[in-house]
């Protein structure tokens, strides 16, 4: 059976770092755009907090965000801006519920206005995007004639718990996709973003605290 969630927005989180008119000459190289290893040995702008049951943080080599708050998802960003752009990162859930979400951001324009690209510790995918007023997320995944509003998709292809998945994001003009551990889960047309941030985010999405850690980012263009 489809698995359907409604991710509520944080509304006036504050949360994005402030936007850069250029990469750190240390978190780009040859080839990239920008990338992060989150070794803690260089400083690339992403916004870190504690605060109202979430934590944004760079420890043991890796970026982690945890919540307690269902429904809600919480986010950092590096302040960058990039229109069309490829984004890998590697992502391991730590701990807390498997009924959960997390993944990449892209042309993300403010707290209200951003695509997102999500993987669950269950099994499951979702892309989606918030737009100004509407605080619940669209989805742009599994839809066709029996499911017009979309949702998210279940796939084999997703290591559940807490092993390593492998995400690719690609926003590339009006075309947007997620691949997962090297296999294309499914692209959408969207209009709607043509520039903005990058960002990684992290929703639990029955009670307890999910924690989960991205390491290894990579932002090359097409």
């Amino acid at each position: 059976m489809r698995k359907v969630f409604f991710l509520l927005l944080l509304l006036g989180m504050g949360l994005t770092a402030v936007s850069c008119s250029s990469t750190p000459d240390e978190c780009n190289s040859e080839g990239t755009l920008f990338e992060d290893d989150f070794s803690g040995s260089k400083e690339c702008g992403w916004a870190l907090y504690n605060r109202g049951g979430a934590v944004a943080s760079i420890e043991d080599g890796g970026l982690r965000i945890s919540s307690n708050q269902p429904g809600q998802i919480w986010w950092t960003n590096p302040g960058q801006a990039f229109d069309n752009s490829i984004i890998s990162v590697e992502t391991k859930q730590l701990s807390g519920p498997d009924n959960n979400a997390y993944g990449v951001i892209c042309r993300y324009q403010n707290d209200t206005n951003f695509y997102v690209f999500l993987i669950s510790g269950d099994g499951y995918y979702a892309i989606g995007k918030y737009q100004s007023g509407n605080e619940q997320i669209a989805y742009l995944s599994g839809v066709d004639e029996t499911n017009p509003d979309g949702g998210y998709v279940r796939s084999d292809v997703i290591k559940q718990g807490t092993e390593t998945n492998q995400l690719r994001v690609s926003c590339e003009g009006n075309e947007l996709s997620l691949a997962v551990n090297g296999t294309m889960m499914e692209m959408v047309i969207d209009p709607t973003f043509v520039t903005g941030d990058i960002g990684l985010g992290v929703s639990t999405l029955e009670q307890g605290t999910a924690v989960v850690e991205f390491d290894n980012l990579r932002v090359i263009a097409p």
